[in-house]
């Protein structure tokens, strides 16, 4: 592979985003870039310095405290938050909640606008989250647009939190998602909508080999053979 190429996947929460941009990182030999999690990390910091995440001029007083890495280790990413490890934190239905609020801050988005271009420009990138292929990556070779239905996100969902431990119901986690598929649609600031080029995928009948499979062909529709 002579050239960088870049893989934009967008889509709702609990649609499967991540798992699909894994997937494909590890069998196109590509760097994952799960946006979603600096989001979150973002809000973390909002929770840990109790501040409003609403409140974009007090957090954005903090931007120049704020250190976010993304490191591989032991074949999983894991997400720094000032040297400490938070890769589990970020995933609770709170901290949810407030990377859909920090999301929608034009400052927040502008913050780390230039930290995801950055890693794109140097490597072939599978990047996912809400408006990559919209506003990060508009450039993308290929864009895809998830969907599913909500019940099913939200039972992906729910078995993912009682996996990791977390106590939750499953009538909490469709309300959370809920309330996020309309903060996310509705924000001013880049909302969650599919790029006019994007691909759309919807892959509520399909498990995670049948969706990587299916994705890869768009890939390969889109791209050729020259991966």
């Amino acid at each position: 592979m002579s050239r960088i190429y870049k893989i934009a996947i967008d889509g709702p929460s609990g649609v499967g985003k991540s798992t699909l941009a894994k997937g494909l990182a590890k069998e196109l030999g590509f760097v994952y870039v799960d946006t979603g999690a600096i989001y979150r990390t973002v809000g973390l910091y909002a929770q840990y310095n109790e501040i409003d995440p609403h409140d974009e001029e007090g957090l954005s007083a903090h931007f120049g405290k704020i250190d976010i890495e993304l490191k591989w280790e032991d074949g999983a990413q894991h997400v720094y938050l000032c040297g400490k490890d938070v890769s589990e934190e970020i995933r609770t239905p709170k901290s949810s909640m407030y990377a859909s609020a920090v999301s929608a801050l034009p400052k927040v988005r502008a913050f780390l606008l230039d930290m995801q271009r950055s890693i794109a420009s140097k490597t072939s990138v599978i990047m996912d989250g809400r408006d990559i292929g919209t506003v990060i990556l508009p450039d993308a070779d290929v864009k895809i647009f998830m969907s599913a239905d909500e019940v099913s996100r939200a039972k992906r969902r729910y078995k993912e939190l009682c996996e990791k431990g977390q106590t939750v119901s499953f009538d909490e986690v469709l309300s959370d998602m809920k309330q996020r598929d309309f903060n996310d649609s509705t924000r001013s600031a880049a909302p969650l909508k599919p790029a006019e080029d994007a691909v759309m995928f919807d892959n509520t009948e399909l498990d995670i080999a049948q969706t990587i499979e299916a994705a890869k062909k768009i890939i390969t529709e889109k791209i050729g053979n020259e991966l």
